[in-house]
């Protein structure tokens, strides 16, 4: 059975199409057992290769500023597109974090320059937010009124005035890369992969970006590592003369 797995794994197929093979296998004998007298379940302790981490998607720093270095916005509502990806991108938040900010109870302070979530295992951090973030949101800020319902508290609000739904972002995100000419699939978790791989480009401060994206170890901040060295890797073959092909 091992060798048989080892056999499929050098062909190409995945670890977790393995894993799924094997715990096929493992029902079925398992049946046979119960049903056939089988004495002995020969997939017990077999188990696929582990899957290679895989590395977060970030987008170039051109990419990202033809996403927001957009026209004037022109309603309120792409007022606020604005002010939410640039604050995504400005202080690296998880999309949770973004939409439970509330106007008004002081964890968004513009005058200093930051911000104040609650994230992954209720952890609180305070982030920088720059001064490009500052403007978006003080715009936004300017005209929230002519979209919130009376009484919402939320910082960012939908069409109904109520507290905008994650997937209005997502698909308010999609609809600004189309329209700017950012090609991919993107996803508002981008936004924070693209600031801490820009920041650690510029900085290489390790600590620091895992302070900012309130990661409990640094080894999850370290796949980010691996994204600055393959921006590094892309840059030596496009310069190098010996890397060039001929």
């Amino acid at each position: 059975m091992r060798r048989f797995v080892a056999q499929l794994h050098a062909r190409g197929l995945a670890p977790r199409s393995l894993a799924s093979l094997l715990s096929a296998w493992r029902g079925l004998y398992r049946w046979l057992e119960r049903h056939k007298g089988y004495r002995a379940n020969p997939v017990s302790g077999v188990r696929a290769p582990k899957p290679g981490r895989r590395l977060p998607k970030a987008l170039s720093v051109e990419q990202m500023q033809r996403l927001l270095e957009a026209g004037a916005a022109d309603s309120p509502a792409a007022t606020r597109d604005r002010a939410m990806f640039e604050l995504l991108y400005s202080s690296g938040l998880r999309l949770a974090e973004l939409v439970s900010l509330d106007a008004g109870d002081g964890r968004l302070d513009l005058k200093q320059g930051e911000v104040t979530v609650t994230g992954k295992g209720s952890k609180t951090r305070t982030v920088p937010v720059g001064a490009s973030a500052r403007r978006s949101l003080e715009a936004w800020i300017g005209v929230r009124a002519q979209l919130a319902a009376p009484g919402e508290k939320a910082l960012f609000v939908g069409a109904r005035g109520r507290r905008i739904a994650p997937g209005v972002v997502e698909r308010a995100l999609r609809g600004l890369a189309a329209r700017q000419g950012v090609q991919g699939r993107l996803h508002p978790h981008m936004l924070r992969h693209s600031f801490a791989s820009h920041v650690l480009q510029s900085s290489q401060d390790l600590r620091a970006v895992q302070e900012m994206l309130g990661h409990a170890s640094i080894a999850t901040t370290q796949v980010y590592t691996h994204l600055d060295y393959q921006a590094l890797a892309r840059v030596y073959d496009a310069a190098h003369p010996r890397a060039k092909k001929k």
